[in-house]
């Protein structure tokens, strides 16, 4: 029996500097997948970052190829980011790392950002 479409999943993913969750969208001749954290997304090339840029979103973007396309989350993984937007890259996720190193990044930059700030006592 064939995949029944359309059809969208998400699960739960756990990586070393916490959780994110998957996403996979697919329909006659198309998918997409996502990777969502709660500062931004690592998607695949299906994701524009001009107008998520405008609206001060975190976004990095990897490409598959018609040959092998990304379809579940964890294709990502090993897929090289090829845009971000300017929020992504002040979080420090760059072209050229994987997806799952734009992932960790993301998430640890979630972990230090809700670190509540120390005080000191005079």
């Amino acid at each position: 029996m064939g995949d029944q479409l359309p059809r969208t999943t998400s699960r739960l993913l756990h990586f070393e500097n916490g959780s994110a969750i998957g996403i996979s969208n697919r329909w006659e001749r198309g998918q997409y997948c996502s990777i969502l954290t709660r500062l931004g997304i690592v998607g695949c090339g299906i994701y524009d970052l001009k107008t998520p840029a405008e609206f001060g979103q975190a976004i990095a973007i990897a490409k598959g190829t018609p040959a092998k396309p990304l379809t579940e989350p964890e294709d990502l993984y090993d897929a090289a980011i090829v845009g971000v937007t300017p929020q992504a890259e002040a979080l420090g996720i760059r072209p050229g790392m994987t997806g799952r190193e734009a992932v960790e990044t993301m998430l640890a930059a979630e972990r230090t950002a809700s670190r509540p700030e120390r005080t000191t006592d005079n």
